[in-house]
């Protein structure tokens, strides 16, 4: 872990749950490490993070409905 300092912050890592200080001196802010920040890394890579959408089904027929 990153030293601390009186201006630090303490912060939750997004990836383990662990302390991270939230400072210059963390370069890996705020995630607490490198294998922190690569596994996030590697999620949004994968695209394991993504927003749900509600898809029309399959037979709504997509575009303007004055074109059709």
């Amino acid at each position: 872990m990153t030293p601390t300092t009186p201006h630090s912050k303490i912060v939750t890592c997004p990836s383990c749950g662990g302390d991270s200080v939230y400072a210059a001196t963390n370069a890996f802010r705020p995630f607490c490490s490198q294998r922190c920040k690569n596994m996030d890394l590697g999620a949004w890579a994968s695209e394991s993070f993504r927003l749900p959408t509600e898809a029309p089904p399959d037979d709504l027929v997509f575009g303007d409905a004055k074109l059709q």
